[in-house]
């Protein structure tokens, strides 16, 4: 039903589980499921669709019964996206756990890399997210995101989904046209903008640099409709995917006020 939901706001990007991301069970995807997945696609129209995996997957920890579970969660999910032709696999870059941040990093980049081979997949790009910083939680920082793709054997698979809240949380600030060009002047230097592939729109609930992830309505939180602003008129992303994660009930009236909000600001 998500086509049918996505349609019914006017939305012309999608984010999706393809299963039920709080379990590990993985149910099969038949060609029935499939063959359906496809036509529903092409009725909504040529438009990009990604995948998010399941929170349950942490393929930095340290815990060898839960790196086994994600190994192969996380590789099932990318088998999963190339039976259904999804382009991308947003993924949080877990959780070191109390390790340490380089210790996680390297166990991350050497578990995501083990997923990927396990998987047999050569298609679909996985997009690390930006994240608050919360307790353990690996990939706040660019440095961070960086690292991973360059420990990674296959970075050329690798790009990055930039979530608005998260990285406002982390410290990243883009509430003025100062802030804004020196947030991706940095991002360009240290990660690169060709690695860009997604963006989460969110505004945040929490102060700027608190490292607490709470999405908030676009305008109603710290960001503001000038923070948006900026990124709606940057050219530079114009045609990269952006979703809403916002707070939303089954008449989905939110998403059609923040969605048609986003593009009057792209418009002034």
């Amino acid at each position: 039903m998500a086509f049918e939901h996505i349609k019914s706001v006017g939305g012309t990007a999608l984010q999706i589980f393809t299963r039920n991301q709080r379990q590990w069970r993985i149910p099969l995807l038949s060609r029935y499921d499939i063959e359906l997945f496809a036509m529903a696609w092409e009725q909504w129209g040529d438009y990009p669709v990604a995948a998010h995996d399941s929170y349950l997957i942490n393929l930095a920890s340290n815990d060898q019964e839960q790196v086994k579970r994600s190994l192969s969660a996380f590789s099932e999910e990318l088998r999963r996206i190339e039976a259904l032709s999804v382009t991308f696999l947003v993924t949080h870059p877990g959780s070191h756990l109390g390790a340490g941040v380089d210790a996680g990093i390297k166990r991350y980049a050497a578990n995501l890399d083990r997923a990927i081979e396990m998987s047999g997949t050569k298609q679909g790009l996985i997009l690390l997210e930006t994240t608050a910083g919360q307790g353990t939680n690996l990939g706040s920082t660019f440095e961070e995101l960086a690292m991973i793709i360059e420990l990674s054997d296959h970075s050329d698979r690798l790009g990055i989904c930039y979530d608005t809240c998260h990285a406002f949380a982390a410290g990243y600030d883009i509430r003025t046209p100062e802030t804004y060009g020196a947030t991706f002047d940095a991002f360009d230097r240290i990660v690169g903008l060709d690695r860009l592939k997604f963006f989460h729109l969110n505004d945040s609930k929490t102060d700027f640099g608190a490292h607490r992830d709470r999405h908030e309505h676009i305008g109603k939180g710290e960001i503001g409709l000038e923070g948006f602003r900026n990124l709606m008129c940057d050219c530079r992303f114009a045609d990269i995917p952006k979703v809403l994660e916002t707070p939303k009930d089954k008449d989905l009236k939110d998403d059609i006020i923040n969605l048609n909000l986003l593009r009057s600001l792209a418009k002034s």
